[in-house]
């Protein structure tokens, strides 16, 4: 995770062409493969002390994320864990916070509704390697069993790889790989409360 940003290089600059830019200079980002979209505007008077600025944020999603490269306006230029953003464990300036917090919802929302997960799984995965990216962005363990329907009730999320992965004990592991679809229906509606790791969801 992290929050890159900086200014528009001139009065003509599109707002989307400053933010590949700014991902391709500070973060060393592929900006042609990266899925970027609009997330939302903050102006709060106040929000900067050095003045009147008002910000337009935007959500890249990526796997494999390289390491940033450290410009003139970012000689610290590092990833961070969002979960030391949300807990106040690790402080950033301004209101950055609340737009970590608004990009990271707006992530855990799009895992529901699309099949972006399957972006951060290899060309064919388990249904295990699955959960893990979900378990990741959305923060809580889930249950394997639940799981495992609600993936198999969205008609076209995945399907079946025609190789099964070696293991050294037990039956070998269904591979699978993205589907056609994109908007996942029904949805992967995420669960009111973490799994109990003691036993399955009621």
């Amino acid at each position: 995770m992290g929050v890159a940003g900086g200014f528009l290089e001139h009065a003509e600059e599109d707002l989307a062409t400053a933010a590949h830019r700014e991902l391709a200079e500070e973060a060393a980002m592929d900006v042609e493969t990266l899925h970027l979209e609009h997330l939302n505007v903050y102006g709060t008077p106040g929000r900067d002390p050095r003045g009147r600025v008002v910000s337009v944020a935007y959500l890249a999603i990526a796997p494999g994320l390289p390491e940033p490269t450290a410009g003139t306006d970012a000689a610290g230029a590092r990833w961070q864990r969002t979960d030391q953003v949300l807990c106040g464990e690790l402080e950033l300036a301004f209101d950055h916070q609340k737009i970590v917090a608004d990009g990271v919802e707006r992530a855990r929302a799009k895992l529901e509704r699309s099949s972006l997960a399957t972006a951060f799984c290899g060309p064919t995965f388990t249904i295990t390697d699955l959960q893990r990216v979900y378990e990741a962005v959305w923060g809580i363990p889930l249950d394997p069993r639940n799981f495992y329907r609600k993936v198999q009730k969205s008609s076209g999320f995945i399907i079946a790889a025609d190789t099964d992965r070696k293991v050294t004990t037990g039956r070998p592991a269904r591979l699978f790989k993205a589907g056609p679809r994109k908007d996942l229906y029904p949805p992967m509606v995420r669960p009111t409360e973490p799994f109990d790791m003691k036993g399955p969801e009621g």
